[in-house]
């Protein structure tokens, strides 16, 4: 198994640092978490992620979030993962059972993988303090999962103003 969990803030080069790591794979498989959006701004963002990826990438489509763990099964090529936050964003984050058992089916089935992954996560530790009861269990699931799948990852890093810097220790304390 080789996972690689890829960390940082938007507009970090979390994406673009995630596609160095597989440049040399011939085919890539890329999921995308994001719902599609009529908005102009978004799809201008989509249509650069896009054409920065090139051919080598087979676009493999999230139509329920629940599929995620489904489509990672499938260990027939390299993949991508962007992102995982976006893929929470359609879950109802509030539902801690839930979302625990979800997360449990997602790590057992990364055990499982042979061929290279590389999963792409938003770093929200270190944003202000969510207001909100939503965003506040937007904030804690989404760093539970990080801390989960940075346990089944091989190499971790956080991506901060486009510089890659690995992060070290956290094996010590699995």
């Amino acid at each position: 198994m080789s996972t690689t969990l890829v960390l940082g803030g938007t507009r970090s080069g979390k994406s673009a640092f995630a596609e160095s790591l597989l440049d040399n794979q011939p085919a890539v498989h890329y999921i995308a978490t994001l719902e599609s959006s009529s908005d102009p701004e978004f799809i201008r963002r989509v249509a650069r992620h896009q054409e920065r990826r090139g051919p080598r990438y087979s676009v493999l489509e999230l139509e329920e979030p629940r599929d995620l763990v489904r489509l990672l099964a499938f260990d027939d090529h390299p993949v991508l993962l962007d992102s995982v936050g976006t893929w929470l964003a359609r879950l109802d984050v509030c539902d801690e059972e839930s979302l625990s058992m979800l997360t449990q089916q997602l790590i057992a089935t990364l055990r499982v993988r042979r061929n290279p992954l590389v999963i792409v996560s938003e770093e929200v530790g270190l944003a202000v303090h969510p207001t909100t009861a939503v965003g506040r269990c937007f904030v804690d699931a989404l760093g539970s999962i990080n801390q989960a799948l940075t346990l089944v990852s091989t190499h971790v890093f956080l991506v901060v103003a486009g510089i890659p810097l690995p992060l070290h220790g956290f094996r010590e304390h699995s």
